[in-house]
């Protein structure tokens, strides 16, 4: 009888929460955890089992994973109060040493990467701040796909819980500005698919030096408070305050027997002559998980290390037929999307082009219209030049009349000015001649005079012979007649003079008022023509002037050249992390709170500054002897 029978009044209420779903079933009373668990897996497709368990809260209070070969109802699985259901977890309980070695499934691949999203978002397993910001570009990447600049909006990111708080804590440093930085590592991203991304994932999560390790108080026999390491590869020894780096180590292959004694754990070395490796829990409870737990490690150990079974064989060979299968098939769709980007680009330039042509076709029927605007405007312009030009030829013959009649009257005046300059030519040579003859009229006038002088003269002695001749009574009558007529002569003389002397006088005054009215007639003619000149002012200017068929030959190409491509781009991205980490970290170097620091962050900075990481320390531990090791732990 099946023990998921039907029978609703015995049967036992489950939920079953894993990272991304719940599940609820009903199973029979004497079922078995394997039972449950075989029907978690067969739900969610899990075919990878062996790295799961189912986890729950006991009734003590203590974690606990179900045992398999029990039933569930006998297992101390604490009811729910309120439905009376079991409660239980899906959780990775063993952690591959490679993981992309060792995953097969995409659904294994999927439960490890939430678990361990969780866990270091959790700060139970820690993660330097440069490492969480570029696992966090990654759980974007997985969330929203490849990079989109046309759908990734600023501020997209703030209500996703990427970051751990211890991280967030310990720098002084905004959301919008860790969003940036995740940013810009997401973008650097090439497209993959969900599961290449979360592979990315896990392989840079599984060198962080808590990852995959499981942790348990003990004491040495000197009761010295240390921490032991569960991992898929030993067990490892570390100090009360340091769980990142290992005291020392035992590989599985190093370990026969694992058993203990009420609080005493015993394990037996595979070498005879080294002595058994003690130590004591605080709890029988942590004694069983303990020992759980190294049995399950030991057996993958071992298993890892020989053939895969038909089973394994089976998983990966279809493993390798779907990556195949989905390669061609991403091949394609690449292809088709570069296709489509191409078209979408070339509709992108047509549409552009077609605006740009739109834009030279309105540019051009703005230039027409203002074309038309413009012929108009010179059409008038034109009607008012003609009409300036006819007024201007108007303007131009009234100055040619005016000028003609001015050229006229210069010529008269020039005419007026020659006459006038010969008048006062002949004036001069007149006024000349006058002088010359005034001077000659002046010399014989003043003959005259000395001969009137004389003649008076001779007068008075005349005159005083007369008066001495009537005196003496003795002249004749003949003597006074010839003195008589000689004094007339005198007198007529004198007159003659005077006469002469004053038409002179009246020749120079007409002279000069010939002069004086020709300066006057010059003066006038010059002024009426400078002022005819000043009124011909010149013409006015006022002018202005752009699907596919592919080939079995040509799919193993493809594949072939997809895993090259994929093993030359791991190999440069690496070193191109590795590159990108030591730029983040000091980038936000600036913005750290020293005293938010925690003591494994004080302890990853000396990790870093040493040159030391989780596989370099578990090669020097792993050098030293298995006795010597021993010893090395007993000592602490």
């Amino acid at each position: 009888m099946s023990p998921f029978g039907s029978k609703k009044n015995r049967s036992l209420s489950v939920r079953v929460s894993t990272f991304d779903s719940e599940l609820e079933f009903k199973l029979e009373p004497r079922a078995s955890g394997q039972d449950l668990f075989d029907l978690v897996c067969r739900t969610i497709g899990l075919r990878e089992s062996w790295y799961f368990g189912l986890q729950y809260v006991d009734t003590r209070n203590n974690v606990s994973w179900l045992k398999m070969d029990k039933k569930v109802k006998d297992q101390r699985v604490e009811l729910h109060a309120n439905n009376n259901i079991y409660v239980f977890s899906f959780y990775a309980k063993f952690f591959p040493e490679n993981v992309s070695e060792e995953l097969i499934q995409e659904i294994t691949q999927h439960l490890f990467f939430l678990q361990v999203k969780q866990s270091i978002l959790s700060m139970d397993i820690y993660c330097r701040p440069e490492a969480s910001v570029l696992l966090a570009s990654y759980a974007v990447h997985v969330q929203y796909g490849p990079y989109d600049y046309e759908t990734y909006k600023d501020g997209m990111l703030a209500g996703d819980e990427l970051l751990p708080k211890g991280v967030t804590d310990q720098y002084q440093m905004t959301p919008e500005m860790w969003e940036e930085r995740i940013k810009t590592w997401y973008m650097d991203h090439e497209p993959m698919t969900r599961d290449e991304v979360e592979m990315e994932y896990l392989k840079i999560a599984q060198d962080l030096d808590m990852y995959g390790v499981n942790y348990f108080p003990i004491t040495n026999k000197n009761k010295t408070k240390l921490w032991l390491g569960v991992t898929a590869v030993g067990l490892n020894i570390y100090d009360e305050r340091d769980k990142l780096t290992p005291k020392t180590t035992f590989q599985w292959n190093e370990i026969r027997h694992v058993s203990f004694d009420d609080k005493k754990f015993t394990i037996r070395l595979v070498d005879a002559k080294v002595s058994n490796f003690i130590f004591y829990s605080v709890d029988l409870h942590i004694n069983k998980m303990i020992l759980d737990l190294c049995k399950g490690n030991h057996d993958l150990y071992m298993r890892r290390r020989k053939p895969d079974t038909m089973e394994i064989q089976q998983m990966k060979a279809q493993a390798k037929d779907e990556k195949q299968r989905r390669q061609i098939e991403r091949k394609k769709f690449i292809r088709e999307k570069k296709l489509r980007e191409k078209a979408e680009q070339d509709r992108y330039e047509l549409e552009k082009s077609f605006e740009h042509l739109q834009n030279e076709m309105r540019m051009a029927s703005d230039a027409l219209r203002r074309s038309e605007e413009t012929k108009e405007l010179y059409f008038e312009k034109s009607r008012v030049n003609e009409e300036q030009m006819q007024l201007t030829e108007c303007k131009a013959n009234h100055f040619k009349t005016e000028m003609d009649r001015l050229r006229e009257r210069q010529m008269k005046i020039e005419r007026e000015k020659h006459d006038l300059e010969k008048k006062i030519r002949d004036a001069d040579f007149f006024v000349h001649q006058l002088t010359v003859e005034n001077d000659k009229r002046e010399a014989e006038t003043e003959k005259l005079k000395k001969e009137l002088i004389c003649a008076k003269m001779a007068e008075r002695e005349a005159t005083a012979r007369l008066l001495h001749f009537l005196n003496s009574g003795r002249k004749s009558s003949t003597d006074s007649l010839l003195t008589a007529s000689t004094v007339s002569n005198a007198v007529n003389t004198s007159s003659s003079l005077a006469a002469i002397s004053t038409p002179s006088l009246t020749t120079s005054s007409s002279t000069n008022d010939m002069e004086t009215a020709g300066g006057a007639d010059l003066t006038t003619s010059a002024s009426h023509y400078l002022v005819q000149g000043d009124n011909s002012s010149g013409i006015s200017d006022d002018f202005e002037p752009k699907e596919f068929i592919l080939t079995d030959n040509e799919m193993e190409q493809i594949t072939n050249e997809m895993e090259r491509n994929h093993l030359e781009y791991l190999r440069k991205s690496k070193k191109q992390v590795q590159n990108q980490l030591q730029t983040l970290r000091s980038e936000i170097a600036p913005h750290k709170i020293e005293e938010n620091q925690s003591n494994l962050d004080i302890l990853s900075e000396a990790q870093i500054k040493a040159g030391e990481n989780k596989y370099s320390t578990l090669k020097k531990l792993k050098s030293g002897s298995t006795k010597a090791r021993v010893a090395f732990f007993e000592e602490l």
